[in-house]
């Protein structure tokens, strides 16, 4: 792409305001994007992008940004670490799976494909500075569609099966608070190392 190109697509795009838990916007049933290839979609999906990685998320989700659409960006790329694994192990170890790419699912559908259940930190952009252990299923297979119209369906496990729950939730007007089955394990961020050091003693 050429730089007068891709300054033109930069120039256009925009940092949105991100709801926070509290906000009606994040506890409603999202409506299903009637046209993929809208091109008031795709400019909402680059200023979701944006957004993200202003905030340095691994995921975004069109409710978030006060838009109920069914509609989610993620990513899991190998430079991102599991969160299980940070702040000196807290909790159960997770497989990181940095199989996803930047991308934008549309009506996005999720079957689970086993019983198995995986633990693991997450943290969220509408609930800033906390982070909570939740248990979710560790292998799954989604599909939605992408801005081109075109059909995406992937299996996926370990952070990659997280982070597309963590975001499909957000259509169905749930945050990951509600999936915690401890809610002592609901905790800040700046307090992570020494929770940490407590369980581990």
């Amino acid at each position: 792409m050429a730089n007068a190109a891709r300054k033109a697509i930069f120039a256009n795009m925009a940092i949105l305001k991100i709801a926070r838990m509290g906000h009606p916007v994040l506890a409603q049933a999202a409506r299903p994007v009637a046209d993929p290839t809208a091109p008031e979609i795709r400019h909402l999906v680059n200023d979701m992008v944006e957004t993200m990685m202003d905030a340095n998320g691994a995921g975004l989700a069109a409710p978030q940004v006060h838009v109920p659409l069914r509609l989610v960006i993620f990513q899991a790329p190998a430079e991102r670490t599991d969160l299980s694994q940070q702040e000196g192990g807290m909790g159960e170890t997770e497989k990181f799976d940095h199989t996803a790419p930047l991308t934008c699912l549309i009506n996005p559908e999720i079957l689970v494909l086993d019983a198995g259940i995986e633990g693991g930190w997450e943290g969220c952009l509408s609930v800033p500075g906390l982070r909570g252990f939740v248990e979710r299923p560790a292998h799954i297979r989604y599909r939605g569609f992408g801005l081109d119209g075109k059909l995406i369906e992937r299996s996926a496990s370990g952070f990659h099966a997280r982070v597309v729950q963590h975001e499909v939730d957000h259509l169905d007007g749930r945050l990951y608070p509600s999936r915690m089955r401890d809610i002592s394990k609901l905790i800040f961020e700046s307090e992570a190392r020494h929770f940490a050091t407590a369980s581990d003693g």
